[in-house]
């Protein structure tokens, strides 16, 4: 590669890197892998070692990636908070312990390492005065970081006091387990929430929320692996982890002292090996000089220390037999394609199982059912299908082809234009059982005031429901053994289910989760129709043709009522005694008739749902959008992009002072 190539490339990395980097570090949404990440930047640190005429300040082989969020204090560390130097092959760590000899012979140091998982989460400080917390920061840029001091309280891992009055800063990684993540994903799609890319991202947005009780709610934890300074004088690495153990903190369980290279490169092929079982994640293992004395004298640079490096995993890719694809049902109703393979060894876990995603990703990938595949499983990630062996077909390999009907309910599956995902639209389909309950209960469904996520969800796992209507067989006894001495919380919830019998037709209409509808379609199904029977039977050209329902709406709604288990449900639900008619109140007062309004930003005295109420009341319409056609828009504080497109167009902005004065 000649100098302006070179030059050219050296660009493009640095500006496909910073926008990487900005989506990891600071927004927690990762759009690519750690490896294909590595690959990169080890592409650019080879580049400017090649052609250091062209290493700037700003690259991000020479800073810590990350900046301070908005909203939090400033934390400047006393002890920088370095990355580390990652090296991909066992000739990288021979070449590190080599420069560690030649230190240690002129030092006059003795020479050891200890090897570490390197645990993928994010990196904090935590400061103690006279063994007591006071503070806590996000690494941050490595020199300054956020003080999340109230976030951090809320893990239990994390000692308020310790049992020497010692004034200390340590290092950790805020994580949350293999097992926590997976169940806060789980809930998160029943919520229907974006679900996070990885552990390492669920923990760094946890932890940099502003508002510390939403901390408190997510699964954090935290293994603490470095002394940053203390007024104790220590001499050894594995030393100060044993004092750290000793003054109370959560210490990294993988850590091992080794006299030699060799012996730290057994154990990082150990840690490789049984990184399946670790309960967290990890990204690689890191190597470090063991001696402090030894460390200074090393040094480092401005980005990482000289005296440790990481060693990233490759990923290991094998050759296997794709036996079957299966379909797997989501708990939102996706259906997912599911490899079966002949089991195989890859990375540390035998893999006979893996997702296809969807059906454009096995049409990208040209699978057969019968093909020889390729699959790779780099660190923690999930095994994934790389290609196929096309050179190996024999002929008998099978087309794959999407079912029409859900595997585990046989509802309709639908695959809306332009959505990768097909759905089972089954309302009674088990799968989707939980969710399915935690809508209806919801406050835009039913608003079952007491019946959450974490009820729901046991009264299932005990059987004591297994469909959306047996919430209104529940007793009294039934919900008291869920809690020690429940008798209260019992009473209350069986109070707000017999009230939620009492619904209008509209909250009902929401509450069944037909998708495409909302809180304001399901009012005009409700107002148009007047009753539960007229909807089921309506036709599509009716749907159709009904004010400010579309087309999409109307085909939703029509193959939802189509369904046999749709009729089922609604049928147990009038046996229950749920109201089933719309009962249109009189309108006294039109002073809003034929204006439409648009609500943004957050009101003082009202809640946005109950200020539409109100417009309601008085003949007016609620929209979503703005468009020519709206009349007002109602702007609280911190409006956004409606309030600008309003002022574009020309729309009348109002205050919600001008709101009451239009109301009295």
């Amino acid at each position: 590669m000649n100098k302006t190539e070179a030059e050219k490339r050296i660009i493009e990395l640095r500006a496909i890197l910073e926008y990487h980097a900005r989506k990891y570090y600071d927004e927690d949404s990762p759009e690519i892998s750690d490896f294909e990440y590595d690959m990169m930047m080890n592409e650019l640190k080879n580049l400017e070692r090649e052609f250091p005429e062209f290493i700037t300040k700003d690259s991000l082989t020479q800073k810590v990636g990350g900046t301070v969020k908005e909203g939090f204090e400033k934390v400047e560390h006393e002890v920088p908070l370095q990355s580390l130097q990652d090296v991909f092959d066992y000739q990288e760590i021979y070449a590190f312990d080599k420069r560690m000899k030649k230190a240690a012979e002129e030092f006059k140091k003795p020479l050891d390492y200890v090897v570490e998982t390197k645990i993928d989460g994010l990196s904090v400080s935590l400061e103690y005065k006279k063994g007591i917390f006071i503070r806590g920061a996000t690494r941050g840029n490595g020199l300054i970081g956020e003080d999340v001091t109230d976030n951090l309280k809320t893990i239990k891992t994390i000692p308020k006091r310790l049992t020497e009055d010692v004034d200390i800063t340590v290092r950790g990684e805020v994580f949350i387990s293999k097992t926590d993540f997976e169940k806060l994903n789980e809930e998160r799609e029943v919520l229907e929430e974006p679900l996070f890319a990885n552990a390492r991202n669920a923990a760094a947005g946890s932890l940099r929320q502003l508002d510390s009780k939403e901390a408190a709610r997510r699964p954090l934890d935290i293994y603490c692996f470095n002394v940053q300074k203390c007024e104790k004088e220590l001499t050894s690495h594995y030393e100060s982890l044993q004092y750290l153990k000793k003054l109370g903190f959560n210490v990294n369980p993988v850590c091992k002292k080794c006299e030699t290279v060799k012996q730290a490169i057994k154990e990082i092929e150990k840690i490789g090996d049984s990184r399946e079982d670790l309960t967290f994640g990890i990204d690689g293992a890191v190597i470090k000089v063991d001696n402090l004395q030894l460390r200074e004298e090393v040094g480092t640079t401005f980005k990482v220390p000289k005296w440790a490096i990481a060693y990233k995993y490759p990923p290991e890719k094998k050759e296997t037999l794709l036996k079957d694809i299966t379909f797997q049902v989501g708990r939102t109703g996706a259906i997912t394609p599911m490899a079966i393979l002949e089991p195989v060894k890859v990375a540390g876990s035998t893999i006979s199982k893996t997702t296809l995603h969807n059906e454009d990703f096995i049409k990208e990938k040209d699978l057969k059912i019968g093909d020889r595949v390729i699959i790779q499983k780099a660190g923690d990630v999930i095994p994934e299908v790389v290609e196929a062996l096309k050179d190996k077909r024999t002929g008998e390999e099978q087309d794959f082809k999407m079912p029409d009907r859900c595997p585990v309910c046989g509802g309709l599956i639908v695959r809306e234009e332009g959505e990768a995902i097909s759905r089972c639209i089954g309302i009674e389909c088990p799968a989707k059982l939980l969710r399915s309950i935690v809508h209806f209960a919801s406050k835009v469904g039913m608003d079952i005031k007491g019946l959450g996520y974490s009820i729901i969800e046991e009264l299932i796992n005990r059987g004591l429901i297994s469909n959306i209507a047996d919430i209104y067989s529940l007793t009294k006894e039934d919900i008291a053994s869920l809690k020690k001495n429940g008798d209260k919380f019992a009473q209350n919830l069986i109070d707000a289910i017999q009230e939620s019998k009492n619904n209008e037709l509209s909250k009902l209409i929401n509450a069944l989760g037909i998708r495409h509808v909302g809180t304001k379609s399901a009012k005009i199904l409700a107002k148009r129709y007047g009753s539960m029977d007229k909807l089921m039977n309506a036709s599509f050209e009716s749907l159709n043709l009904t004010e400010d329902i579309g087309e999409i709406t109307a085909d939703s709604v029509s193959e939802f009522f189509m369904q046999e288990q749709t009729r089922d449900l609604i049928e147990k639900l009038k046996a229950a005694g749920v109201n089933m008619i719309e009962h249109q109140e009189e309108v006294i007062d039109e002073r809003f008739y034929g204006q439409v309004f648009v609500l943004t930003g957050t009101l003082e005295n009202y809640t946005r749902e109950e200020a539409g109420k109100i417009i309601e009341s008085f003949a007016g319409k609620v929209s979503s959008t703005v468009s020519k056609k709206t009349s007002y828009v109602l702007a609280g504080e911190e409006a956004g992009s409606k309030l600008t497109k309003a002022e574009k167009l020309g729309v009348t902005i109002i205050t919600e002072k001008q709101f009451e004065e239009m109301i009295k």
